[in-house]
């Protein structure tokens, strides 16, 4: 019983190094906010 008891725990330990081995998710992407509309005046400068 105790050899089956310390194989367990020897693998209960192996995963859990693993699980702190593993890389952590990606972070969530954050994406710029849209562009704001150009009013007319602004539109008119940028063409000229």
């Amino acid at each position: 019983m105790s050899k089956r008891l310390r194989i367990l725990a020897a693998c209960a330990a192996l995963a859990g190094l693993g699980a702190c081995a593993a890389p952590p998710p990606p972070a969530p992407v954050i994406t710029a906010p849209p562009p704001k509309p150009l009013d007319a005046k602004t539109q008119l400068e940028n063409h000229m």
